[in-house]
């Protein structure tokens, strides 16, 4: 299901990009207005659920297998909706601070052309170095292990129990991935090479049994363009 919800957020993004010529800021702001908090947020989730919901998908599976045994069959996919709900309300509060960061460079942008190369380069050394930080480690190993959060959530208690669990699990998985994003919006948040590629690094690092050493090469290619890309700045893909 969330693999299916995934694919047709990807196939909206795609639409949506292709129809539009236009900056995200213009397209979701209309006539070049700067957008709404709450356009960007709107935004902002249906790309979170696009880039992330394939990995959630196994803690996902997991969590349905264990609300079947013993419950109504029908309810237990409406609570894994709860889960889901939570999980991308995590998301959005992150949304808040892209939200604030986007306005920044673009002022930056409008200042000074090389601004989001140099805004890039940054994020990406920032991302490279956090590849290596215990606490990427430690909310990678939670996100790599569904049993986990369900050993952990299993005294979870009242009617938003669900949604807890999801901002819970989301935590951990903002916790993982806070520094992929921010690159993504140093290039440009409507940029869909880099959302493709982050998607598929989010994906491995989390599923893939070789999941952890793909992190740490992954650190080094993005220290690697960080010094490359003042003089590279078609890396960019805008």
């Amino acid at each position: 299901m969330l693999l299916a919800v995934a694919a047709l957020c990807w196939a909206w993004l795609l639409t949506w990009s292709a129809r539009s010529t236009m900056s995200m800021d213009t397209a979701m702001g209309m006539s070049g207005a700067p957008p709404t908090l709450a356009a960007f947020l709107g935004v902002w989730v249906v790309m979170m659920a696009a880039m992330m919901l394939p990995s959630v998908a196994p803690v996902s599976r997991t969590y349905l297998r264990v609300l079947r045994t013993g419950r109504p069959r029908g309810a237990a996919p409406l609570r894994v909706v709860g889960l889901v709900a939570g999980y991308l309300l995590a998301w959005a509060g992150y949304g808040l601070v892209a939200f604030v960061l986007t306005h920044r460079l673009d002022a930056l942008t409008a200042t000074s052309d090389r601004a989001r190369v140099w805004a890039a380069a940054a994020a990406l050394a920032v991302a490279g170095g956090y590849q290596f930080t215990p606490l990427k480690a430690t909310c990678l190993r939670h996100c790599r292990s569904p049993l986990s959060v369900l050993l952990h959530v299993g005294n979870f208690t009242g009617p938003l129990r669900d949604v807890r669990v999801g901002v819970w699990h989301g935590g951990y998985c903002l916790g993982c991935c806070w520094s992929l994003m921010l690159v993504l919006v140093a290039v440009g948040v409507m940029n869909m090479v880099w959302m493709a590629a982050l998607t598929v690094v989010i994906f491995l690092e989390k599923v893939w049994r070789h999941g952890r050493p793909l992190s740490r090469a992954v650190g080094v290619g993005l220290l690697v363009l960080a010094v490359l890309l003042p003089w590279q700045a078609s890396v960019l893909g805008r």
